[in-house]
């Protein structure tokens, strides 16, 4: 049995699909009432985008409703998992945030959390029964898409290690190291770097996890086309796109999954997340 908390989204597709009601109490709280009976034998999964805390309250709601009808397996699926970028404390202040949900999510005491291509290891390492789905069929079907032969741009050293396992599933694609500096006080980015001296007009695809504001490939699409890049391409898992595209245009196109928003842009090209 399947609860897509989310309307619009159904990595799990809809069949066998439990219905619910929700609305937000006048005071901003979250409330959850599922509508239909069901064998509570059958194991569940919930899937959700979760965007905010309001989300994160559905979810949880949702999985307490679910016991409460006697649902003894609960599975999640998370594919954005929440401030996963927050994976350590970078000045004396802040908060280590990834930890912060982890811990929410883990008093749910969840059989298994499905998370789609996690920002880096510190997220399944602290949340209890993590299975990560990898991105590389989602890098697979951009290239099919592309039709060209095209090198892999590793955009920072976070994203090398996740880069080379992409490689190698895809048959040995050649990758291009790339590197980039950033003020932990300002969050400036600066200080691009290509460890390649000349790239011979060959297309190039950069791919990484997540694309909010775009600063990095920015950035990096200068450095590349100073080292003669030809048509440039840009796969983000998780599109938040928050300055929107007009400072992207120098990329060819762009592809995202839907694991965090519905996207309608002719710049982007969305390949639904379908979870088998």
């Amino acid at each position: 049995m399947i609860l897509n908390l989310d309307p619009h989204f159904a990595p799990l597709g809809i069949q066998n699909t439990i219905a619910f009601q929700s609305f937000v109490f006048s005071g901003g709280e979250p409330h959850i009432k599922i509508v239909a009976d069901f064998d509570t034998t059958q194991t569940v999964f919930v899937t959700h985008r979760l965007n905010s805390f309001n989300d994160l309250g559905l979810f949880c709601l949702a999985v307490d409703a679910l016991r409460r009808m006697g649902v003894k397996t609960t599975k999640a699926i998370i594919p954005y998992f929440p401030a996963a970028r927050q994976d350590r404390v970078m000045i004396p202040g802040e908060p280590l945030s990834v930890k912060v949900y982890a811990d929410i999510i883990n008093a749910l005491q969840l059989e298994e959390i499905q998370v789609f291509d996690p920002h880096s290891e510190v997220t399944p390492a602290l949340l209890n029964n993590c299975t990560v789905i990898p991105n590389y069929q989602f890098v697979q079907e951009v290239i099919q898409k592309i039709g060209n032969e095209v090198l892999l741009i590793s955009p920072d050293g976070g994203a090398l290690k996740k880069i080379y396992k992409v490689s190698e599933y895809l048959g040995g694609v050649e990758v291009v190291e790339c590197s980039k500096s950033r003020d932990v006080k300002t969050g400036k980015l600066s200080g691009f770097k290509v460890y390649s001296e000349d790239l011979e007009g060959k297309d190039c695809l950069i791919v990484d996890d997540i694309c909010d504001g775009g600063g990095t490939f920015i950035g990096l699409a200068e450095e590349l086309k100073s080292k003669n890049a030809g048509n440039l391409y840009l796969a983000v898992s998780h599109g938040i796109f928050n300055k929107g595209f007009d400072s992207l245009h120098v990329f060819e196109k762009i592809f995202t999954t839907n694991s965090f928003k519905d996207i309608v842009n002719d710049k982007v090209e969305v390949l639904p997340l379908v979870i088998k």
